[in-house]
């Protein structure tokens, strides 16, 4: 029997190779496995013995060779195969153990060269798995340290089964894709566009105890080659384990609070936020946030976009929550926090970034994915336009902001009453966009009146800004565009109602 070692991560690899000369096993190996090896005492043979011929350019070319891969591939059920390989004096291989080039690792660095990253481009190694495991009923392929104790206690006992076998074939498929997409992802990186197939690496974080409800499995990925961001690498310093809801609502209220460069405060509640405040006083922040919507606050989400200070902790510690998240956290406030057993409290660091960051944005429909980029909009008030006769106080064009920013992370037809850097209500999901506008106008209720409103899409008709003028809000905007704009401006007009259009749209579906 004989064995290839070429792993660029060690672990476990001494052990394991012992084991399999134990065995009875030739074992060969290359460059710095082998170096490895030898410095441990463990007598194994170069691959260059097996080829009989050496490494050429610089390593590229050491494994590419008929004399492994003959012996990797033949079929020993064929005695065709058989008959090829005695001819041409080669030997089975009866197991490979090969992991490839840091290349994910590489490319992390905030200084590699392209040309550092190319090199580091595996091919011999991805060959030599692809090889094993296209014949994995005769050649066991192994990828992950972790698989060799296992094989070697099979082994012992007299073989490994065939569904064995399979599994670790489907780990090496898995594991030369993954690598392949990282490499192609890092190629893609600036390019514009959608390419005509299109692959994300992902690697699991862990799994969930289970999805949005307790009949489905779930588990939570992280995409290795996207940038370390938001609810994704936050580190979690107190509470028990996050849901799939949480990480949900979690991520909801992180971009929102991230969206503002304000010191601010938001709350969620399934995915919306029921409270939004901005303020220098972060404490009067939580409290303008929370009296938004006390009710729906409760067992909802916390996430404000800057350090969490003992002012603030004790403001949020009269409320259960599920969750709070925040840049980081003074100690006082985090020892203060860490009573209260039930709450999650997730370190997110530096705050998302807004408009600079490209990401993808997918959705999952039965049978396929829908990708898009994120919507990261540099929201200049410069390009908005008045079309009322009425323009907006400076105090009306610095809620209209707020409200704009704000109903970008409401679910559609979305609408935000605000006033003050404060959500008074919201609107969100609900089929007519009119039915939203009394909603959010019920929740602000007697606050509507000189608030401003926002729509995350134009009104298709006058009856949302009727309702809006009847309670009191003095200024809307929204993007326009609508075949019944005039009719909207009119009615604005006649309720002395200033309306401004931003001419971009924000639906979150």
């Amino acid at each position: 029997m004989r064995a290839i070692l070429s792993v660029w991560d060690k672990t476990g690899i001494i052990d394991f190779a012992r084991g399999l000369l134990e065995l009875g096993f030739e074992v060969f190996s290359t460059g710095g496995t082998k170096k490895a090896l030898s410095e441990a005492g463990v007598a194994v043979r170069e691959v260059a013995e097996l080829t009989g011929f050496p490494e050429i350019l610089d390593g590229r070319v050491k494994t590419l060779h008929p004399a492994v891969h003959g012996g990797i591939l033949a079929r020993r059920d064929l005695e065709s195969h058989m008959e090829q390989l005695a001819k041409s004096g080669i030997e089975t291989i009866d197991l490979v153990a090969v992991n490839l080039y840091p290349f994910l690792q590489t490319v992390a660095k905030p200084d590699v060269t392209f040309e550092e990253a190319v090199e580091n481009i595996d091919i011999g190694g991805p060959t030599m798995i692809r090889a094993a495991a296209k014949n994995f009923t005769d050649v066991l392929v192994l990828v992950e340290p972790s698989d060799y104790g296992p094989i070697l206690e099979q082994l012992r006992r007299g073989g490994v089964d065939f569904e064995s076998r399979k599994k670790l074939a489907q780990k090496a498929f898995q594991h030369v894709a993954f690598y392949d997409t990282a490499v192609a992802s890092y190629l893609q990186k600036g390019k514009k566009g959608f390419a005509p197939e299109f692959t994300i690496a992902l690697r699991k974080r862990y799994d969930l105890r289970y999805g949005e409800n307790p009949h489905q499995r779930a588990a939570f990925y992280e995409e290795v080659l996207g940038e370390k961001l938001g609810i994704t690498s936050a580190q979690q310093l107190w509470g028990k384990e996050l849901s799939f809801n949480n990480i949900m609502d979690a991520d909801g209220a992180w971009k929102a609070a991230c969206d503002f460069s304000e010191p601010t405060v938001v709350i969620v509640k399934h995915t919306n936020p029921c409270g939004l405040a901005s303020h220098q006083d972060l404490a009067e922040a939580y409290r303008r946030a929370l009296a938004g919507d006390p009710v729906s606050a409760f067992g909802g989400i916390v996430a404000v976009n800057r350090a969490l200070n003992i002012e603030l902790a004790r403001e949020i510690e009269k409320t259960f929550y599920e969750i709070v998240i925040a840049p980081e956290y003074e100690d006082e406030a985090l020892a203060l926090l860490k009573g209260k057993k039930d709450l999650r409290l997730l370190a997110a660091g530096a705050a998302l970034p807004s408009e600079s960051t490209t990401f993808w944005d997918s959705r999952s429909v039965a049978g396929g994915f829908l990708i898009q980029t994120g919507d990261l909009v540099a929201e200049e008030s410069k390009s908005w336009h008045t079309v009322t006769q009425r323009e907006p106080t400076a105090n009306e064009m610095k809620d209209l902001a707020f409200a704009w920013r704000a109903v970008k992370h409401v679910k559609s037809n979305a609408i935000v009453v605000a006033k003050d850097s404060m959500l008074l209500g919201m609107g969100a999901g609900q089929p007519s966009r009119v039915d939203s506008v009394e909603i959010a106008l019920k929740k602000a209720g007697a606050g509507a009146a000189g608030a401003v409103l926002a729509s995350d899409a134009f009104f298709p008709f006058p009856d949302g800004v009727e309702l809006a003028a009847k309670a009191g809000v003095s200024a809307v905007i929204e993007p326009g565009g609508s075949v019944r704009d005039n009719e909207v401006i009119e009615a604005a007009n006649r309720h002395n109602v200033a309306m401004v259009f931003t001419g971009i749209r924000h639906f979150k579906h």
